[in-house]
């Protein structure tokens, strides 16, 4: 199986430690990953990649596994108890702005960017004041909850550059808006149980498809309940003799691919409410609290930019939307479209904070979170083996 390694390419220079670091979305990463993989295997588009293909010499079939939530630097620190995917050839790749699930896996199903596919956050603005979850696929506003709008619109791009690959996924996602905004003209084979997951896999091989994309959420639900401590690590060894289990089975030729939408920040204190001077002309927020959207009452964004500086620029990036755009955060110039999905005022964190909505909370308190741009959550795996 493959051989062992740490060829760092385009992120090379990235340490673990940055507060801030731009999306590559030329070289190696997850914008870039699908098309030579779908080209290997006889699916469009007619499109290679040295620092990929070189690494599936002899393949025939290629799975691809997609693991949530597993930034390269938690990874790295913790390879010794991880046989299986340590013996894997290992290198880096670049997530996407902001480092959140709904836009990681879109651009990587269809080979896009932020700024082309239009899903540019976890929640977003949809109409003149209302928020999508992505996610969960509801909107609502401070007054009632809207109809959301048709993922065909919402997504135009069609994934897997129209083909369609089977897709093995948890069976409570089949069917959700978000899965027809990323994963809309596969085949579902879909699971329940962990081993469910590798039975699934081996199912598709052996019949012969020559190009199978599989998704596990473990590790991203187990770092936002836990942290990045022993339920973590323990999560992380149920994945890698799960890979284990994989790797065995596999019959000749059949590359495995690993990769990951982003990576992992604890953040143990409490979010940052923002003060009432702020929020007298704030309107409304959307965005996730390591990438916080505010959306301002005209012609007040700048002043309050700048006050946002004063009290918070030690902790975070203060941006208004043009710079974002400006800086390449999403990969290019987004339509006008696409453009009024943003917020006024980005407050990207760059320290373990994380910043207040009330429209937005979950089940339980998260203990990681992503979202941000430091090294930790935009550096993700890329691991490689071929039976």
């Amino acid at each position: 199986m493959g051989c062992k390694g740490d060829q760092v390419a385009g992120v090379a220079s990235i340490s673990g430690g940055e507060r801030f670091v731009l999306p590559d979305y030329s070289g190696p990463g997850l914008c870039q990953l699908l098309g030579p993989l779908m080209a290997r295997t006889g699916g469009p588009p007619a499109q290679r990649a040295p620092w990929i293909d070189s690494r599936l010499a002899g393949s025939s079939q290629v799975v691809l596994l997609v693991l949530d939530g597993l930034g390269y630097f938690q990874l790295a620190e913790r390879l010794a108890f991880l046989p299986h995917l340590a013996a894997m050839e290992l290198s880096r790749a670049s997530s996407v702005a902001p480092t959140t699930t709904a836009t990681a896996l879109t651009s990587l199903t269809t080979g896009c960017t932020p700024a082309e596919h239009g899903v540019v956050g976890y929640r977003v603005r949809v109409g003149k004041g209302s928020v999508l979850n992505t996610l969960r696929w509801g909107a609502g506003s401070n007054e009632a909850p809207i109809v959301p709008p048709s993922p065909y619109d919402f997504q135009p791009i069609a994934p897997f550059f129209g083909g369609s690959p089977p897709i093995v996924t948890k069976q409570i996602f089949a069917k959700t808006g978000f899965s027809q905004v990323h994963l809309r003209g596969g085949r579902f084979a879909l699971w329940s149980t962990a081993s469910g997951l590798v039975s699934r896999i081996l199912e598709c091989v052996n019949r012969g498809e020559p190009f199978v994309y599989a998704y596990y959420e473990g590790i991203d639900s187990t770092a936002h309940q836990f942290g990045l401590g022993d339920q973590y690590d323990r999560e992380l060894r149920l994945v890698d003799y799960l890979i284990g289990l994989l790797i065995e089975s596999l019959p000749p030729g059949c590359a495995v691919v690993i990769a990951s939408d982003h990576g992992q920040v604890v953040v143990n204190e409490q979010p940052i409410h923002l003060d009432h001077e702020i929020l007298a002309n704030v309107r409304f927020q959307s965005g996730e609290g390591r990438f916080r959207w505010l959306h301002m009452a005209q012609g007040t964004a700048t002043h309050t930019r700048d006050l946002l500086v004063e009290r918070y620029g030690d902790r975070a990036r203060i941006l208004l939307r043009e710079e974002a755009v400006r800086l390449g955060l999403f990969g290019g110039e987004p339509t006008p479209e696409v453009a009024a999905r943003l917020g006024d005022i980005a407050l990207v964190a760059e320290d373990a904070c994380s910043f207040y909505d009330p429209m937005d909370s979950g089940a339980f308190k998260l203990v990681s979170r992503h979202g941000a741009l430091t090294a930790a959550e935009l550096v993700v795996p890329l691991l490689t083996c071929v039976s």
